[in-house]
């Protein structure tokens, strides 16, 4: 019974390490944001009242006299840079809203611009050690009437896929969707040390309902799978690896990566409105959190580099929507000043920026509640 305990209490002593890990990414990531605020604020002249990370309650506070005040603060799940007369009018010619609004627009971008170039920065790390991002099939069945010729190999890394670079076994998905069974597809792969080029004859259609179905896509190359006792995927015979192809190639990759990774947002948002992709799938921050910790556990290093990357082109992609509170909600708000040659009323902008804050944290729990349930 102790060394149950023991071991069970090491279990979480060790899952808790994962769990300040993940906490800690998106604190780097939330203040690298408010950091792109404050640096591009700095350099235009915004008056700063305060740079604080995390919120609620001061654990340390101190005042500047050219930066404004430095916080710390108690719940690690945010952070904001507060400019002088952001939300009302002032008389103040370092007032956010008296500054031009070409200046005010760069400073509300710049943080999501250093999300996205953090972001890049950790994937020519995660590349520069461990390669690029790839998709290697290891369980592998052959052809039954062609043969090996016309089938994967076990160990297989895809670089191609129908002429298109892969990086996710989503890539693959879009490279063959709508292909029929016995057509022929072209690959290019890294195989026992050498590239080459294969054509794979499908085993089956590639209809993708969505970019979850790794069945078909397993049925359709003839690639091994389980399930589970529900039907639902167990494993696949798809693993992601990575394959170094040198310094200049690792640069431009990830830039690509990069956009992939965006695409991928976008992707998750077009199958939301179809109907493709069900609100059960999403996850707010406590669910991003645990995803990020069991991502660590599971995948070490390599993971939490991807994963950081992840989150970095995830925040600059989702603050640049056009929804109250959002960076991009307050640059349409300056484009329609800048048009107009007078702003809408602060008070009126001021309230909606606030509802849609509250409409945010709300969505954030309810998806998070619903997937407890």
């Amino acid at each position: 019974m102790e060394v149950l305990f023991l071991a069970t209490f090491a279990d979480i002593a060790t899952y808790a390490l994962y769990i300040i890990l993940a906490l800690l990414v998106l604190l780097i990531m939330i203040t690298v944001h408010e950091f792109g605020h404050f640096t591009a604020g700095r350099i235009f002249g915004f008056g700063i009242e305060e740079f604080s990370i995390g919120f609620g309650p001061k654990l340390f506070s101190k005042n500047t006299k050219r930066c404004g005040k430095f916080s710390v603060r108690l719940i690690p799940l945010g952070g904001y840079c507060a400019f002088a007369g952001e939300d009302k009018d002032s008389d103040d010619p370092k007032a956010f809203n008296n500054k031009k609004p070409w200046q005010r627009i760069i400073v509300l971008i710049a943080g999501a611009f250093m999300n996205y170039v953090t972001a890049i920065l950790v994937i020519c790390l995660m590349f520069g050690i461990y390669g690029q991002s790839a998709v290697m099939a290891y369980e592998t069945e052959e052809d039954p009437v062609y043969g090996a010729e016309y089938s994967f190999h076990d160990k297989d890394v895809v670089i191609k896929a129908n002429g298109k670079t892969v990086y996710l076994i989503t890539d693959i998905m879009q490279a063959i969707d709508g292909k029929k069974k016995g057509e022929e597809v072209t690959f290019y792969v890294y195989r026992e040390g050498a590239f080459t080029d294969i054509t794979v004859k499908l085993k089956a259609d590639a209809d993708f309902i969505n970019l979850e179905d790794a069945a078909v896509l397993c049925d359709a190359l003839g690639i091994k799978y389980g399930l589970k006792e529900d039907g639902t995927m167990e494993e696949n015979g798809f693993r992601m690896t990575g394959l170094k192809l040198g310094f200049f190639p690792t640069i431009g990759r990830s830039f690509t990566y990069s956009f992939k990774l965006a695409g991928t947002i976008f992707t998750v948002f077009r199958q939301l409105f179809t109907g493709a992709l069900g609100i059960r799938s999403l996850g707010g921050t406590v669910s991003t959190i645990a995803v990020t910790a069991d991502a660590i556990k599971t995948g070490g290093l390599w993971s939490l580099l991807n994963i950081t990357a992840f989150i970095g082109v995830n925040l600059a992609v989702f603050n640049m929507i056009p929804f109250p509170a959002l960076d991009g909600s307050r640059v349409v708000f300056t484009f329609i000043e800048w048009i107009r040659r007078k702003p809408l009323s602060r008070k009126v902008e001021a309230v909606i920026h606030t509802v849609g804050f509250i409409a945010i944290v709300l969505f954030a729990l309810f998806i998070d509640l619903q997937r407890c349930f």
